[in-house]
């Protein structure tokens, strides 16, 4: 790792440079909230916002996606690797891709994401606003970020940048750094670790202790049932998750009924539909056709499930999924309190 320091006023130049030269995608103000999007005017990227409301996952596992086209015998595979720069992502959200770079490498390479997760180029930032339902200072704390190539922290009179990859020393030629002195390192050290106090919300419980406790709730049916009673199964809380990964696959068909593209979509596990399999004949059967089935599967794929292999919780903080909810009933801080209070 090398570490550099850009001036203020220098920093917009570099900007300019990079998105001349690269394709760039940052957070980005839209209708009063914020979104990963293409950056094209250096003032467009906002380097300040809380939370996106899709996480940069996006880039790499896009909402909809062809993974084959075909017309008549003739199949062929739709990976197209894009070399892009993401420019200020979160540290949970670099989290989250981590997870995901795990799960789609495991048992069969998903080459339709690997690929263009190979592509890019992931420049971390630190974080200057907090969100209403972030606790992500609480949460997974034994889990480090390290799928990103650098990271950039605003101090005083402009930004530290820590290089950790080649990746990320590449783009040191389009701006005038300098080799970063102790105490610059220093104050970007304490304002990293200072805002992690800053989260409006905690989990006060420790990640191995709500694992052990969450899964021994499983056959509470009661306790899933009230906490779940006022869910609409939109599958909201899904859909904006950076550590959700499920998707469907369709066919579709063109006029000519000889070609077409089969993709694949975002799916969400807490819409009735997911869990509904076809038992032939026009028979079907879901195997969690509750709400309570659902929202409880949810919980333990967040708190407990995927613990071993993660390292931590498959869940980073970032409160999207509270912000989402209708209802105000996904907000894994307020559920996981919940379970841990009736398991005492």
């Amino acid at each position: 790792m090398s570490d550099y320091f850009i001036n203020e006023k220098d920093f917009g130049d570099f900007l300019k440079r990079l998105v001349r030269a690269r394709n760039v995608l940052g957070p980005k103000a839209k209708r009063g909230h914020f979104v990963f999007g293409r950056i094209e005017n250096p003032e467009d990227l906002r380097l300040d916002y809380d939370v996106t409301i899709l996480p940069p996952k996006k880039a790499f596992f896009p909402t909809c996606q062809d993974l084959v086209r075909f017309d008549g015998d003739q199949v062929s595979g739709c990976i197209d690797p894009v070399d892009q720069v993401l420019f200020g992502v979160h540290f949970y959200d670099v989290k989250a891709i981590d997870m995901t770079d795990l799960l789609f490498a495991e048992r069969g390479e998903d080459r339709n994401y690997t690929a263009n997760r190979q592509a890019a180029t992931i420049v971390a930032s630190s974080i200057q606003s907090v969100s209403p339902r972030a606790f992500w200072g609480s949460v997974g704390k034994e889990v480090e970020p390290k799928g990103h190539d650098a990271f950039l922290t605003k101090v005083a009179r402009g930004y530290v940048y820590q290089s950790r990859t080649p990746k990320g020393s590449a783009l040191l030629e389009l701006g005038k750094f300098r080799k970063a002195e102790a105490t610059e390192l220093e104050a970007a050290r304490k304002a990293d670790e200072a805002v992690k106090k800053k989260c409006p919300e905690t989990l006060k419980y420790g990640a191995a202790e709500v694992a052990k406790k969450v899964r021994a709730a499983f056959p509470d049916e009661k306790l899933w049932e009230r906490l779940s009673e006022r869910c609409f199964s939109c599958g909201s809380c899904n859909l904006v998750c950076p550590t959700c990964y499920c998707f469907d696959v369709q066919d579709h068909w063109n006029v000519d009924q000889r070609s077409g593209a089969r993709t694949r979509y975002w799916d969400a596990c807490l819409t009735s539909e997911f869990s509904k399999v076809s038992l032939g004949a026009g028979n079907s059967e879901n195997f969690r056709e509750s709400r309570g089935e659902r929202f409880r599967h949810r919980i333990l794929r967040k708190a407990s499930y995927l613990n071993e292999k993660l390292g931590g919780p498959a869940c980073v903080g970032c409160g999207r999924c509270a912000a989402a909810c209708t209802a105000d009933i996904a907000d894994p801080v307020k559920t996981i309190r919940e379970v841990m209070e009736a398991a005492s």
